[in-house]
């Protein structure tokens, strides 16, 4: 990188403060576009923001298809979210005062990929999600000896059964289920962190009622302890020091505070595939496979609807083109199982 240049500098900082509160951005946002405007200021050796032209933005995207992450050159995907930030960025700076004349919006539209590629770029893609038997083959596996192993039982039963993201589990206070009603309300006031801050009300799955039983089991047990409303309903393990201080014993218990992050869960889902000699499946799959036992459950386009819904999806399409799409396996057996037996050839008389 070139040496410091202050008026793009102060242009970025303007520019920061416009996505945080005028677009209302969140930091993750903010922080990807900011790693794209670095990457133009890489390739144009820092130069001035409003030398910007169409000669620069087609080099850009020559010099993009050049760059490598880890020694492979960067996926479709990455180069399209690069070139979309860019885009955000400069016709941001085309109506600001003194970059008015000098940027042409036509121009920031060569900040763009083909059709082809863009098509590639946001085309569904499938997950590639555990089976329904392989997620109760886990949770049998897990021999319940203390408060880890029945943590840890419930904690894979309510990810699957709820659909929820690791990261709102991880801030989901105990007060915010209802183990009557099996509603689970995902409010970010109560500080549970939902994608991009939305009010989720969630009602549990009831794909398998022992698993429902053991995450209410759960449930009793931590209000049995006297955790408050405001303590995780998944609270991190409690570390002891052994004799000396100088070892932490095995933790055989929890306590009422939150996991920072989502690397706890994560580590436990990979811990207990290990012992089971199952292969690991990150949690968020856990949310693809409830999707489509969800989805197959369904029967009418209002079930359908409360599905999507109940996932924290304002419209079905997402719950479709996002998750629902099938692994080329079981989009065959889906196919194969289908009754073909109807005769298309004959046609419906016309109306006398």
């Amino acid at each position: 990188m070139a040496k410091v240049n202050a008026l793009n500098e102060r242009v970025k900082w303007n520019f920061y403060r416009w996505l945080r509160e005028a677009d209302g951005c969140c930091e993750l946002t903010v922080n990807n576009i900011e790693s794209a405007i670095l990457l133009w200021q890489e390739s144009t050796k820092n130069e001035d923001f409003g030398l910007f032209s169409v000669e620069k933005a087609v080099g850009f995207k020559k010099w993009l298809e050049k760059r490598e992450f880890r020694g492979k050159p960067l996926s479709i995907v990455t180069a399209y979210g690069y070139l979309r930030s860019l885009q955000k960025f400069f016709k941001w700076l085309a109506r600001e005062k003194g970059f008015k004349s000098r940027i042409k919006l036509n121009d920031v539209d060569y900040l763009s990929i083909n059709r082809k590629e863009g098509r590639v770029a946001t085309q569904g893609s499938f997950r590639d999600f555990p089976a329904f038997d392989y997620v109760k083959n886990l949770v049998n596996s897990i021999t319940i000896q203390n408060e880890i192993d029945q943590r840890d039982r419930a904690l894979i039963c309510f990810t699957l059964l709820s659909g929820m993201r690791d990261k709102a589990i991880a801030t989901l206070p105990l007060g915010c289920f209802n183990h009557e009603t099996l509603v689970i309300t995902q409010n970010p006031r109560k500080g549970v962190e939902t994608k991009f801050s939305k009010w989720v009300p969630t009602t549990l799955f009831r794909f398998d009622e022992e698993m429902v039983g053991y995450v209410l089991e759960w449930l009793k047990h931590l209000e049995a302890k006297g955790f408050s409303t405001k303590a995780p309903l998944f609270p991190r393990s409690k570390l002891s020091q052994g004799k000396g201080q100088l070892t932490f014993e095995k933790a055989t218990q929890v306590e009422p505070k939150f996991w920072q992050g989502t690397g706890a869960i994560r580590e436990i889902f990979k811990r207990r595939s290990e012992n089971a000699k199952l292969p690991y499946h990150h949690p968020h799959t856990f949310r693809h496979l409830a999707v489509m036992l969800a989805l197959k459950a369904c029967k009418s386009g209002e079930e359908t609807k409360a599905v999507s819904q109940n996932f924290g999806h304002e419209y079905v399409a997402t719950t479709l083109s996002t998750y629902g799409n099938f692994n080329p396996e079981t989009l065959t057996q889906t196919i194969n199982k289908m009754d073909f037996s109807r005769k298309f050839a004959e046609k419906e008389r016309p109306a006398q």
